[in-house]
């Protein structure tokens, strides 16, 4: 599951705009707000794009966060 809250937190931390990071990116503005709304439904370049840019110290986090809302042993 994508983690919005921390992809864009590292965007205020970097100083760069949402406006500025779809440039880097190559994509319109509203396609990258769309995939950001959509779970990060980012493509694997694009992803590996974001990892340089945004200086992510652990991509796994943000784009492969595990969901805490189900905490239940299934076994049981």
């Amino acid at each position: 599951m994508f983690n919005e809250r921390k992809f864009k937190a590292q965007l205020v931390l970097m100083g760069i705009s949402g406006k500025e990071l779809a440039e880097m990116l190559g994509m319109d503005e509203s396609t990258l707000y769309r995939k950001i709304r959509a779970g990060g439904a980012f493509t694997r370049e694009e992803i590996n794009k974001l990892i340089i840019i945004l200086k992510f110290e652990d991509p796994m986090d943000i784009f492969f966060a595990e969901e805490l809302a189900d905490t239940q042993d299934i076994t049981a």
